[in-house]
């Protein structure tokens, strides 16, 4: 309720309103100043004023109506925070009964629809907008297509960009703005993320997660403008997926074809990547469950865990046949081929304890070839499969070498998890080489379960308060004219021990690291708000 009041009377005689008083006014939920404006003398006086001397007899003028003034609009506090706002005085805008979502592209109709559903409005298609409503639009800007501009004018909101990615993360801002009851300031709100990739990895091969589950996530990253989901669903223990080429390898709990484009249409909706893994030539042990035949073994007779031995063709078979397969369930441009802990460079000499690899290397590559070379040259063989399907490919660190006769195939992405392995090679070789890297840093980006290891449960705050994407390894960045090349980053739930925390536990974990994670992501900057008022606002958003 207002506790002063604001009237103006119009201007006479070139006369200007003076203030006589100061009141303060709820306005759209939140407490305003505002001032009460009365005309000078020679215009009047208001209802219930004195008359002024020497115009005894004249009857008092009418009341003015009483208007409202608004203080500029503060930013909206959003996650992540938008990059830019311009403040502008008006009362902003929530939803009401009436109005409506409308577009002027019938490819935004799901951004529509959905946002319409969200904020309990009527969608009306392709129409002109009115008092009230809100109006989804592409631009012909050659920007960034997940930029946006978001407009509060005039009791409206326009959200343009050049991509429907931009557009859906702009409804994703009008979201958080008019969560429980509030109201999107007016202004102009001009955003677009920092990095290209901003992912989320699940191990379902360890510990199998529902398809409820998963979307739940899918939907919990859209709202966050995360942009890719990465499932990691063959290993050691497990292979999660329905397979028609080799249903001998599918572990009893897993995830039926059905479950899986239920999964990636709701992500493509949100505009999220799912990005496959089906990692080799190592953590493969539930193909060889199967195949033990695959199985690697050294000249002594031991069989490292998970791995197939390279130098048989119908290891090669196997895993192609799988890729071939999954391409066409998983249509997202990015493919992941894992190649990480392959257990035959492990020992101190690879070509005396498994002579069968150093046998292949220098058949297929010549005399001076060795067992990284020859699983180099898997690594590239998977990759000319997979690029047949027009994918854009990405490996784990340690599956790149140093040095030899075979070099990794010039277009494959870094994802760079670690400096702890043997012979560990730094970020700065892979980016001086000129490749891009993604951020999978394990100090701060991995949620290993059950903690082995030297693990520990990453905290949201650790992320907001050390981390930015140039942090690649360990708590020191890169330098910063590396920026560019480092696409993206990625936090990752990995299921060691499957059974230490159920799944509704690790949502709960994985909470504000998510939240942390892809603030730094959409703007590695120092954030503008305190951790304690970052978690707060989280805590409001829900």
């Amino acid at each position: 309720m207002s506790t002063g009041r604001r009237r103006r009377a119009p201007v006479q005689d070139g006369k200007r309103p003076v203030l006589i008083a100061v009141g303060v006014a709820a306005v759209t939920g939140a407490v305003v100043a505002t001032v009460a404006l009365w005309p000078s003398a020679d215009a009047g006086t208001p209802t219930g004023a004195s008359v002024t001397p020497g115009r005894t007899g004249a009857a008092p003028p009418p009341s003015p109506t009483p208007t409202r003034t608004y203080p500029l609009s503060q930013t909206p506090r959003t996650i992540p925070a938008v990059r830019e706002h311009t403040p502008a005085r008006g009362p902003g805008w929530r939803p009401a009964a009436g109005a409506r979502v409308v577009v002027d592209d019938a490819g935004l109709a799901d951004e529509g629809k959905l946002l319409a559903g969200e904020l309990k409005l009527s969608y009306a298609g392709r129409t002109a907008p009115k008092d009230g409503d809100v109006e989804l639009g592409l631009n012909t800007t050659n920007a960034d297509p997940e930029s946006y501009t978001l407009t509060v004018k005039n009791r409206r909101v326009t959200i343009s960009a050049p991509g429907e990615a931009g557009v859906f993360y702009g409804t994703r801002t009008l979201k958080q703005e008019v969560h429980g009851g509030g109201t999107a300031p007016e202004g102009v709100v001009r955003d677009q993320p920092a990095k290209p990739r901003r992912g989320f990895m699940i191990d379902i091969a360890r510990k199998p997660y529902s398809a409820a589950w998963i979307e739940d996530r899918i939907r919990e990253l859209g709202d966050l403008k995360y942009n890719e989901l990465g499932l990691h669903f063959s290993d050691d223990q497990g292979f999660r997926i329905q397979s028609d080429t080799h249903p001998e390898i599918v572990s009893k709990d897993h995830l039926s074809k059905t479950d899986v484009r239920n999964i990636v249409a709701l992500a493509e909706s949100r505009h999220i990547h799912v990005v496959p893994e089906i990692d080799s030539p190592g953590h493969l042990g539930a193909v060889i469950a199967a195949h033990p035949d695959l199985q690697l073994r050294s000249a002594s007779g031991t069989a490292p865990r998970g791995t197939v031995d390279i130098s048989k063709p119908a290891a090669a078979a196997i895993v192609d046949d799988l890729l071939n397969e999954y391409a066409g369930l998983f249509p997202g441009p990015y493919w992941h081929l894992g190649g990480d802990e392959y257990q035959a460079l492990t020992v101190a000499s690879p070509s005396t304890s498994f002579p069968q690899l150093a046998a292949a290397a220098k058949q297929a590559y010549g005399p001076g070839a060795t067992v990284a070379d020859l699983t180099t040259g898997w690594l590239n063989d998977r990759a000319q499969v997979m690029r047949g399907h027009d994918r854009t490919l990405r490996a784990w660190n340690d599956g790149f070498f140093r040095g030899g006769t075979v070099q990794a195939d010039k277009s494959l992405e870094v994802a760079y998890w670690t400096g702890k392995e043997l012979g560990a090679r730094p970020p700065v070789e892979y980016l001086s080489a000129g490749r891009g890297l993604i951020n999978y840093n394990d100090e701060y980006l991995y949620y290993v379960l059950g903690e082995p290891q030297t693990f520990v449960y990453p905290t949201g705050r650790r992320i907001y308060e050390q981390w930015t994407p140039l942090v690649l390894r360990g708590t020191t960045p890169v330098p910063a004219k590396y920026d560019g090349q480092i696409l993206g980053g990625s936090f990752a739930v990995w299921s060691d021990l499957a059974n230490a925390q159920t799944q509704d536990q690790v949502a709960a974990g994985i909470r504000m690291p998510l939240r942390a994670t892809i603030q730094k992501l959409w703007d590695p900057g120092r954030p503008t708000l305190s951790w304690t008022d970052f978690k707060s606002l989280a805590n409001r958003l829900g």
